[in-house]
């Protein structure tokens, strides 16, 4: 490792009912959200985890109570997530980008990929519900290292 390399553990805010009441105070939140059940556990290659989807919020119109909202009422066009709500509660929680800018020199989607290309080295595969097929970064190649407390989800 560098001299140059920083090491940040991240945690997790508690988790929040994925509910309108909880997504509204959102408005303008720029930042990464996580999307995950309580009961049921998904297996993935490496391991099991709660987590469902990790998405991102890039600009204040489009916050994080905006994409949240997509996801809830089904306009985002996610069946994963509409079928899981459809089975139990979901829950999520957030990282709200304006803390963690002192500390990354990149963008919110290097963000949003470091974040899902660390899930897969820990888990095998991504999210179960996000989709992705094609992703533009396959490393991870900034100059941060980030310890992501993906137990938060276990």
């Amino acid at each position: 490792m560098s001299d140059e390399t920083r090491i940040l553990k991240l945690y997790f805010d508690s988790p929040k009912a994925f509910e309108i009441e909880n997504i509204k105070p959102l408005s303008g939140v720029v930042g990464l959200y996580f999307i995950f059940t309580k009961q049921i556990l998904i297996q993935y290659p490496f391991g099991k985890s709660h987590l469902l989807y990790i998405g991102m919020s890039e600009k204040k119109t489009t916050s994080i109570s905006s994409r949240l909202t997509g996801h809830f009422d089904g306009k985002s066009k996610n069946a994963g997530l509409t079928n899981y709500r459809k089975a139990e509660p979901l829950f999520f929680t957030f990282i709200n980008f304006e803390m963690v800018r002192k500390f990354w020199d990149f963008t919110i989607e290097n963000l949003e990929a470091y974040f899902i290309l660390d899930f897969v080295e820990k888990y095998g595969v991504y999210p179960i519900c996000n989709n992705k097929s094609g992703f533009d970064i396959l490393t991870k190649t900034v100059n941060e290292n980030f310890i992501i407390d993906w137990s938060y989800f276990n």
